[in-house]
């Protein structure tokens, strides 16, 4: 429960007196700028880098590895740390955590941006992977605390859009900014940029409530190492292994992660047992439905960022084109996400658990069209590729809306901070491991050309969209059952 839900001292600013009728429209949606902005430019900074990384590359003079490593080293850390940074919230107040990991994010993105060497940029990004995590599980739960009713679902609703925008234009926005190549920062202003809307962000931060849990549960060291910990021995050999020729030891991780995992779920479930609160409570007290939504969410999450990854790889380098127009090819994406998204509601409400069915099928599709087209790159042009873009941007936007709404509609209020954590862990989880999976399949590839490496990324993904299409279609017929 937070102070929310009880009698507050009348000095405490709460969310009545934000959402209050006599105060303006304009007013009443600070709050919610201030979250949204916060979570786009988390999202953005997880995806702008893809337009960047040729550039980045030749400047920094590093390989695929270390390419790879400019993105899963924010998303190690991230994804790591999220649940932990929902616990932060509960145990010193939300806007107070939320504040503190805008003002880190910010801090590490400049010094991103004046990196000198790749070692140096990738320490920066697991810096900036922990400011996130400290800024995206505050969102949603903030979002809980300040919006009730239809309110609270509209607002759920401009968190997706927010979300999906972020990672669908984030290569158009990159590749406008190395085109314009601003003071001559080249790559290091896609990084740079963040450092305004951070400190936009910070002047708004007074407007969220100061919520905390009334009684809130304690950090649990042994929770935080054994996830971390699970996360690391599954990510490093994915992206070391291919360079190093798959040694035992990437074996051996592979299996300590799973080791790992079961030992976290077995160290949740005894704080269960003794009255606490774990991180993964809300999980593991929830309904099939909640634990269903979160496989889903992984299948969606695998075949997102990854995506992304080798189209603007494919593009600049299969294709020819510049970084602007590269990330202008992202425009159809983005496009057609944001009219998914504003969709998915309607068609939830006529259609029911088939909604997701048909947005997952919809980015199948797309998928299966770019193929085609890849294949017969001699005979088409670019701009045949957008016809698969935009079904794999409109699937994208409807699946992700309706999975959201599925997943935060399955707990009361009360648990949706505990929640949030866990649902942002899961889906950064998706992200990180599809780059490191797909960056196996298209990196192992490029010696035969970026074509060819493309129609092989394109395989894992129509695998991984055919499983969530098949995993939506079964649980659409369990709930009319």
């Amino acid at each position: 429960m937070t102070t929310t839900e009880k009698a507050r001292p009348s000095s405490r600013r709460t969310p009545e007196t934000l959402t209050d009728q006599s105060l303006s429209p304009a007013a009443r949606q600070l709050p919610l700028l201030a979250l949204l902005a916060g979570v786009f430019v988390v999202v953005l900074d997880f995806f702008i880098v893809n337009v960047a990384l040729p550039a980045m590359q030749q400047d920094l003079r590093t390989d695929d590895t270390g390419i790879e490593w400019v993105i899963a080293g924010f998303g190690l850390t991230y994804g790591g740390l999220l649940m932990a940074g929902a616990r932060a919230g509960d145990r010193w107040g939300r806007r107070r955590v939320f504040a503190s990991g805008v003002l880190l994010f910010t801090v590490a993105s400049a010094a991103c941006g004046l990196a000198p060497s790749i070692l140096t940029l990738t320490c920066a990004r697991i810096v900036q992977g922990v400011g996130g995590a400290l800024i995206t599980p505050m969102v949603l739960a903030l979002i809980g605390d300040i919006y009730a009713g239809p309110a609270r679902a509209r607002a759920i609703g401009a968190y997706s859009t927010a979300m999906g925008l972020a990672a669908a234009s984030g290569q158009l926005i990159g590749g406008a900014l190395i085109e314009l190549n601003l003071f001559g920062l080249g790559w290091r202003s896609i990084f740079l940029v963040n450092v305004p809307i951070g400190c936009g962000i910070l002047a708004l931060v007074r407007r969220l409530p100061g919520t905390r849990s009334v009684d809130p549960p304690r950090l649990d060291a042994a929770e935080i190492a054994l996830s971390t910990a699970a996360l690391t021995a599954l990510l490093l050999p994915l992206l070391e292994g291919r360079r190093l020729g798959w040694p035992s030891w990437t074996w051996a991780c592979l299996g300590a992660s799973v080791v790992l995992t079961a030992l976290l779920v077995l160290r949740c479930r005894t704080l269960l047992a003794r009255g606490e609160e774990p991180m993964l409570g809300a999980v593991l007290r929830g309904s099939a439905t909640l634990r269903t939504g979160l496989v889903m969410q992984v299948l969606l999450f695998l075949g997102m960022a990854s995506y992304f990854l080798v189209l603007a790889v494919y593009l600049q380098g299969g294709r020819g084109l510049s970084a602007l127009e590269s990330g202008g090819m992202f425009t159809f994406l983005a496009v057609s996400y944001l009219v998914g998204t504003a969709q998915a509601k309607k068609l939830t409400s006529r259609l029911g658990a088939r909604a997701g069915m048909i947005g997952a099928g919809l980015g199948l599709l797309g998928h299966v069209v770019t193929a085609v087209v890849v294949v017969d790159a001699t005979d088409t042009g670019v701009p045949w590729l957008a016809p698969g873009l935009v079904l794999a941007g409109l699937g994208m936007g409807i699946t992700l809306t309706n999975q959201l709404a599925t997943i935060m509609s399955s707990v009361e209020p009360a648990r949706a901070a505990s929640l949030s954590g866990t649902l942002s862990a899961v889906q950064q989880v998706g992200n990180t491991v599809g780059v490191a999976l797909i960056g196996i399949v298209f990196f192992g590839a490029t010696s035969h050309g970026p074509s060819v490496a493309f129609e092989h990324a394109l395989l894992y993904l129509i695998g991984v969209t055919g499983l969530l299409t098949l995993g939506s279609a079964v649980l659409g017929v369990r709930r009319r059952v």
